[in-house]
């Protein structure tokens, strides 16, 4: 008999489905590249396009601070009239930019109007373009991504991107690929395509054309590496067990995906994944302590390693995270002294620059990206953890909200959907028996998940987040969760990660033909895709 909560998925999941059949009603709208601007005596035709602001004011109901120039233009759209900044619609939308360098006598003109869009869809495009992250449902999404793809707005569909989950991807999905939003199509036909097996009894409601499209992607697999310092060349034919393994979940087992450098340490380095790269940054070699200045990329598309810069400062003991088409250092120890310090590196320069401190200094830090967005814990006495988020656009840190318990604090962090959550030890130093407590960040609420979770050899740790799955792993267990009803529930079962130690676990797609490299069996069929900023991990 199903579960409460999963009755309650299956119907979110039908009312999407009916929801699909309202995209199909609104594509009969014929939606139109032609966007008009009226002064009542001619319609003009722009192009269009716009880019992501890199910082915006929070404004509601579409009213929008002014900019520099002061000036404020007004916008038709349907029965309804937009007040909006002239300055950010030109500093952050191509097509409005366009419009007004133009030369035209649109320029001048304090009101405009859009045809074929809706005023919800525009006021929501408004509203995120003003900073706010609302949560949209059901039609609000539909007329969200007519209004994304109409105007072509970076920011709008980034942040669908954000919102997407188990119970909107269809829907986002199909409509997506109505209106030609090719971001959000790949993104959510790769979220769908991880959660195959929990959603495809719901694919049915799809086009056969776009559940072949599904099908040709590659889902993210739950990859592995113990903690192995560098070695010499004398010491390589003695280190078969300096390797990388991923879980083949219809066996249920791991198998070798490919072997480190012999240079590259993961003892107490950075590792992290981006554009479902690997990337290893520092760590230490022997008893002293010596810091591993090489630093080193894989690229599981063409089985290849490569070597970045090292950072300005070299540090062990770090968290590393990819955003955005950056990794940052954040913190660590350089011979034996904590550091607040942290570090940038452009993908696009191969650089490293150093951005905001952290309010203080911290090792190993506990990290996640949620709704887009770093947040990282700090510990401080007595028994508080203070979870702060890294602002890029104005390089500061935030204080988000505080956690107080009793003799415990966050020492692992996962993100699902716009939650975040938090595991901390039990009360005495209590490692076996752990628990764990949940921040929405939309809310800004708390809520403390029923009962102690087993962290055996520290498999808590470990955890990664895919699709509404947690997976966790230590020597004898590999154990998926299912996220449900504010629990984590156990769903299956696998065989441990053969190594001994402690490990760091993330998401990596792979391509096709990959094969073992004990065996040569082929692994794998299908097109490769980037990851979107999957979470990495490091038990204790």
């Amino acid at each position: 008999m199903p579960s409460r909560g999963g009755r309650r998925k299956r119907l979110r999941l039908e009312r999407g489905a009916r929801r699909l059949s309202a995209t199909r009603r609104l594509g009969d709208r014929q939606p139109s590249s032609r966007f008009y601007f009226r002064d009542n005596s001619s319609d003009v035709m722009e192009d269009r396009s716009c880019r992501d602001p890199a910082e915006a004011t929070e404004r509601r109901n579409g009213q929008l601070a002014r900019g520099p120039q002061g000036a404020c233009l007004k916008v038709g759209v349907e029965k309804r009239t937009f007040t909006v900044d002239r300055a950010l619609l030109t500093e952050h939308c191509e097509y409005f930019r366009a419009l007004f360098q133009s030369g035209m006598k649109e320029c001048h003109q304090e009101e405009i109007h859009i045809r074929g869009l809706s005023a919800s869809g525009f006021s929501i495009m408004l509203r995120v373009l003003g900073g706010e992250r609302p949560i949209l449902d059901g039609d609000d999404l539909v007329l969200a991504i007519e209004s994304a793809a109409f105007l072509q707005v970076g920011l709008l569909t980034k942040h669908l991107i954000d919102i997407t989950n188990s119970d909107n991807c269809l829907l986002m999905f199909h409509t997506a690929a109505e209106y030609g939003l090719l971001d959000l199509y790949r993104s959510t036909a790769l979220f769908i395509r991880d959660m195959y097996r929990d959603l495809e009894g719901d694919l049915r409601c799809l086009p056969e054309e776009l559940i072949e499209y599904i099908e040709s992607l590659i889902p993210s697999v739950f990859v592995a590496v113990g903690t192995h310092s560098s070695c010499t060349a004398d010491e390589l034919p003695h280190a078969a067990t300096r390797t990388i393994c991923y879980l083949d979940e219809d066996k249920k087992e791991w198998k070798v995906l490919t072997s480190l450098p012999k240079e590259a340490s993961t003892s107490m380095a950075g590792v992290t994944v981006l554009s479902n790269k690997l990337y290893i940054v520092g760590g230490i070699y022997g008893v002293h302590k010596q810091i591993v200045e090489a630093c080193f990329c894989y690229d599981p598309v063409g089985d290849t390693w490569s070597t970045i810069a090292s950072p300005q400062q070299l540090r062990y003991n770090f968290t590393l995270v990819g955003h955005e088409d950056r990794l940052y250092a954040i913190g660590g120890e350089y011979e034996r002294r904590v550091m607040s310090s942290v570090e940038a590196f452009d993908i696009s320069t191969g650089s490293w620059s150093f951005v905001c401190h952290l309010p203080r200094p911290a090792t190993s830090a506990a990290c996640a990206v949620a709704m887009s967005r770093i947040f990282v814990c700090l510990w401080k006495p007595m028994e508080t953890t203070d979870i702060y988020e890294y602002a890029p656009a104005r390089d500061t840190w935030v204080l988000v909200t505080t956690l107080v318990r009793h003799q415990s604090y966050g020492h692992c962090m996962v993100a699902h959907r716009d939650n975040l959550y938090v595991m901390r030890n039990g009360p005495s130093d209590d490692f076996l028996r752990c628990m764990i407590d949940c921040y929405n960040v939309t809310s800004g609420q708390w809520m403390a998940l029923p009962g102690h979770y087993a962290n055996s050899k520290g498999a808590l740790f470990t955890a990664v987040v895919r699709g509404d799955s947690v997976f966790t792993v230590n020597r004898t267990l590999t154990l998926e969760y299912a996220i449900e009803d504010n629990k984590w529930k156990p769903k299956s079962e696998m065989k441990g990660f053969p190594r001994s130690g402690s490990m760091w676990t993330f998401l990596l797609r792979l391509p096709k033909t990959r094969k073992d490299q004990r065996n040569g069996s082929v692994l794998l069929d299908g097109n490769v895709r980037d990851s979107q900023n999957p979470s990495v991990n490091h038990s204790i």
